[in-house]
Parts: C-alpha cells; structure tokens; sequence
C-alpha cells in the first residue's frame, strides 16, 4: 500500500514539473566579461538537479570508501562472535550427551576466545564436576566470578548446588548466604538453603526457614506442601532427639509447637520418648489431646493409650480414661488397636467381664499376639484353663509366623 501512494506522489510531482516547465519561459543569464552565457530557467533547473545527484554519490561513495576498514572489523568480530556462539552450543550439547571432557575442552576453547567468558566458565565448571575434579571445579567457578557480577552471582548459585552433591554442606551454605546478600532471597535458593542446613544438621536453622517461608514457597511452587510438612515433622522429631534424656524440656518444647504442626508422627515419637523417661501421664495426655483433636486418627496412639494408662495407677483416674477411650470407640467400633486398650485398662480395675468382651473384640477384627496373651492370662485367672492354653498357643503361633 505504502507503494501506491510513493507511485501517486512520484506521478503528481512528474506531473506537476512538466507543466511549470512548459508555461515557464524565463531564462539566466552569466556574465563573466568577456563571456555570457545565457539559458532557459528550466535548463537550469535540471542542471542543479543533476549537480546534486553527482554531489551525493560521489560524497556518499567517498564514505562507505573510508568506512571499510572499520566495516571489516565488525563484520569479522560478527564472524568470531558466532564462531564462539557456536563452540558454546556446541559444549553445551555435549554436556547434556553426557561428554563431559569434550564439553570441558570446548568451553574452554569458547572462554580464551574473550566472549562470553562467564558462560563458558559455568559450563566448564560443571563439565568438571560431572568428571569429579574438583580442583578444576572450583578454578572455573572462580574465573566465572571474576567475568561479571551477573555470572558471579549464578557461580555461587552453581557452587552451591555442586558442594550439595559432594556433600560439603558448610560450603554450600557459605555461597548461598553472600548469593542472598547479593541479590536476596529466591525459590531455587531457599530449596538448595533447606538440604544445606538439614545437612549440617541445624535443626533451629531448618524450623526458622521452614516456618518464616514455607508459606512463600508453598504459594509460588518452590516446595510442595506435602513436602513442606515432611520437612517440618523430621526437623521436629530431631529436635525431641536431642531432648530425650529431660522430659521436661521434651514437654516445654511440644508445648510451644503450633497445634497444625503437630501430626500423628511426631506425637508417637513424643509419647515414646516419654514413655522411655517414665513420664507415662505426660505421654497418655499427650494421646487424649492427638487422638481427642479428631484431626486425624491413629491406632498405634490408640493401642498405646491402654499401656500408658495402666502404668499410672487405678481408681477414679483410670475409669476417666476408659471412659474417654470408650467415646473413641463410638467413632471408630473397628479399631483392634483401641479394642486392645479398652480390654487391657478393664483388665487393671479388674473388670473382667467388660476386659475379656474387649479382648474378644479385638481378636474378632484382627488376630494380635499381645491381645491372646492378655486374654490367656485373664482367662486363667477366672480359671479357664484349657481356653486360656487355647490362646496362649494361638499367640506363640503368631509368635512365629
């Protein structure tokens, strides 16, 4: 379209001085004694015309004569910067082939050329680590450092991830923390952040991260939230580790834990370390608050709960729990687990009746060793001998299957 109208221009122009030339009849004269020139205005018109045409050509020629050199020069770093474009596709391919001592030789090639100095090192730095030199890892790593603050910055991001995988953690944390005073906090680096410091086992250093960004995380895609929550149950579960021998502090320390941080896992291994220390009535509390939540149920709690309680004493307290035991059981009439521990909290206030109907309970949901021993001995207390011998064989055969 944009032709037409230049065509149409040109036209109308063509046009347009040809009519001026046909009703123009003036004419120039120059005097330069003793000549005189005289000619149409016209004539004179296109003289200029064609002046200036000659003028622009023969000026525009004379630069483009001059510019040569200086063309040659850009047209021959053009050449040498696609040569080294190419020689870095070409390392990086090889690095995906998995050939990693051509891949090396190549980027190498590709950063004594002086363009793109800080890829090539990356990409050399990696060959190498995929090779197990680590001296020529962390060279590469030091002269991608040295080419540009951006190449720097993913030097350290590179670093970081590689002293991961040689399992030198303290390094890795080291890099990710200058990366982070650089540029701030960002996903891939709050993942590399979390392995460092499980790895380290800075089991403080892990809950800070995990609850001041998990949500971050979560949101943008960086850390699944099933994963977020495994990472915070072992980092809790460690913690506890390192309080088992104080009961005390393990308690202080349960206390303090957000209720949605407390799930099935870490208040089995609360209730079994207690229950190590002896503190049976801190643990079977902690089981009433777990399993009283209703935010998920367990039947190992469950089938702890009736040891935990019959170890602390008898009368009011133990009628308390069992009726507490009894409202689970309403939501849950299937559970062998809890089946077991109502019969064995019946069997300590010496309810045979209602022990030996929840012990015969349990055994009709699923077979247990520890449910046919308890039912043996009640049994042949109530003097019951051949059936409680029928139970105690039924338990020995569980014993060895």
């Amino acid at each position: 379209m944009r032709g037409v109208f230049w065509f149409l221009g040109l036209f109308f122009l063509a046009v347009a001085g040809a009519l001026l030339a046909r009703y123009n009849d003036g004419f120039a004269l120059f005097v330069l004694d003793p000549w005189r020139v005289e000619m149409s205005l016209n004539l004179l018109l296109l003289l200029w015309l064609a002046g200036f045409v000659i003028l622009y050509f023969l000026l525009r020629g004379l630069l483009v004569t001059l510019g040569l050199p200086e063309r040659a020069r850009a047209y021959r770093a053009q050449r040498q910067r696609e040569q080294v474009a190419r020689v870095l596709e070409e390392a990086i391919r090889l690095l995906f082939e998995g050939r990693f001592g051509h891949a090396l030789r190549r980027a190498e090639a590709a950063w004594q050329s002086g363009h793109a100095p800080g890829t090539a090192a990356l990409i050399a730095a990696r060959a190498a680590q995929r090779m197990r030199e680590s001296e020529k890892v962390w060279q590469w790593l030091e002269r991608a450092r040295q080419a540009s603050p951006e190449s720097g910055s993913a030097a350290l991001m590179l670093g970081a991830e590689m002293a991961l995988e040689m399992g030198d953690f303290a390094t890795a944390r080291r890099d990710l923390q200058v990366l982070q005073r650089r540029q701030g906090r960002h996903i891939a680096a709050l993942r590399l952040e979390l392995r460092a410091l499980q790895g380290l086992g800075d089991v403080n250093g892990v809950l800070k991260l995990v609850r001041q960004l998990v949500r971050q995380l979560e949101k943008r895609g960086g850390l699944p939230a099933e994963a977020a929550r495994a990472i915070r149950s072992k980092a809790h579960q460690e913690a506890l580790r390192q309080r088992e021998g104080d009961s005390a502090a393990l308690l202080d320390y349960f206390s303090s834990l957000p209720v949605a941080e407390r799930d099935v896992t870490l208040v089995l291994a609360a209730v079994r370390r207690l229950q190590a220390l002896g503190a049976t009535e801190a643990a079977a509390d902690l089981v009433e608050q777990a399993l009283g939540e209703g935010r998920e149920w367990s039947s190992e709690l469950a089938g702890i709960y009736g040891g935990l309680v019959c170890r602390e004493g008898q009368g009011k307290a133990l009628a308390a729990r069992i009726a507490r035991a009894e409202a689970w059981l309403t939501a849950h009439p299937r559970d062998a687990a809890l089946l077991l521990s109502l019969g064995r909290m019946c069997e300590c206030l010496k309810l045979w009746g209602k022990a030996r109907s929840y012990l015969e309970a349990s055994l009709a949901v699923g077979p247990s060793r520890a449910a046919h021993l308890l039912l043996a001995r009640l049994l042949d207390q109530l003097g019951e001998a051949e059936l409680a011998n029928r139970h105690f064989r039924q338990a020995a055969e569980l014993e060895t299957s």
